[in-house]
């Protein structure tokens, strides 16, 4: 495939580094991108002389030569700016989530079936060599059977003004526990706070039921002191933990868990003992996620499918999230959560 001709929509904080790692690989080059502010198309000019720069998108895609687009821009808007994108013939890679509601997702999938081209989701930890390694160690069912898993995502900012924090942060979460578990949760209960702005919440405290049995906790928020990205699975034999801020290796394997001793006087019954081993921290090869997934963009419109990060991923996440803001709303009540997809891990089975 020669040459794919790219644009990107939003140059505030994300877009530039989208700019930065397509000139870095082969296969695709940036020729336009789009921003309101003069100010930062001034920016962008200034470090790409050969990228066009202009204040409306709709400029950039009447151009017959451009392939693709990646759409940076705030979440409220990514409905509209990635619909014109697919009803322009582009391939599109939104930012996260692909939308604020799932019947947005549903249209853009649609629409980007009806003209052909590819719709795929920038769900950024997928690309996380960390991650990826978890999704190792329950590949090959190193941990056991699992239990549950938790994760924290905090930081003091970034406040958005468009979303909440569970559309914000949480969705990296819901994205990766999706990706690991190959299949979506079931039910959902959470509990919000607006400190801040009456509507936005800036924490949210979220419990997933996922199939087999599996419960999930995710705490995010942007109010807290420290930035914080963990993640911990629970299996029957083992353990692992996730700290994508650790100087050390982001993945550490606890050899520890609970097991079962009989009572010498009765060999019917049996008393639990915790099980202390070893930790290992596995070598993982660093490698910057954004660069993984643009690579992984470029070889998805050669292939027509983006697997594991396309439309449908995205609509799944965003039912999750439409869920969370149900249960906020009624104070915590479980509600019940569609997916797009069978279980695959159930299929296997």
């Amino acid at each position: 495939m020669s040459e794919i001709s790219v644009g990107v929509i939003g140059c505030g904080h994300w877009g530039p580094n989208y700019i930065r790692n397509f000139m870095a690989l082969p296969g695709g080059r940036v020729t336009w991108a789009a921003d309101p502010s003069e100010q930062r198309r001034r920016y962008v000019g200034a470090l790409y002389d050969r990228v066009r720069v202009t204040a409306d998108f709709n400029e950039m895609l009447a151009d017959p030569s451009l392939d693709a687009v990646v759409v940076a821009t705030p979440t409220s808007t990514h409905h509209d700016v990635a619909l014109a994108a697919l009803k322009a013939g582009k391939h599109v890679l939104c930012e996260k989530p692909l939308a604020t509601t799932s019947a947005e997702c549903a249209r853009l999938i649609e629409t980007a079936r009806a003209h052909s081209v590819v719709l795929m989701v920038g769900h950024i930890f997928v690309f996380n060599a960390g991650i990826l390694k978890l999704k190792e160690l329950l590949s090959f069912n190193d941990l056991g059977h699992l239990y549950y898993g938790t994760a924290v995502r905090a930081n003091l900012g970034p406040i958005r003004d468009d979303v909440s924090a569970a559309y914000d942060l949480a969705s990296h979460d819901i994205s990766i526990f999706n990706f690991l578990f190959e299949t979506s949760p079931t039910m959902v209960s959470a509990c919000g706070r607006s400190f801040l702005r009456p509507g936005v919440d800036d924490i949210a405290l979220i419990t997933l039921t996922y199939p087999h049995g599996i419960l999930v906790s995710i705490d995010a928020t942007w109010l807290n002191p420290k930035k914080i990205r963990e993640i911990t699975l629970v299996g029957e034999k083992k353990m692992a933990t996730w700290d994508d801020l650790a100087p050390g290796g982001s993945v550490a394997i606890y050899d520890k868990g609970v097991a079962r001793e009989q009572y010498y006087d009765n060999y019917g019954e049996f008393h639990l003992l915790t099980r202390e081993g070893d930790v290992t921290i596995p070598k993982i090869m660093a490698e910057e996620p954004l660069k993984r997934e643009i690579g992984f963009f470029l070889d998805a419109i050669g292939k027509g499918s983006a697997t594991v990060c396309d439309g449908e991923r995205g609509l799944d996440v965003v039912r999750v999230l439409e869920a969370v803001q149900q249960s906020i709303r009624s104070g915590g009540s479980p509600v019940a959560v569609e997916s797009t997809r069978r279980d695959r891990r159930s299929a296997r089975s």
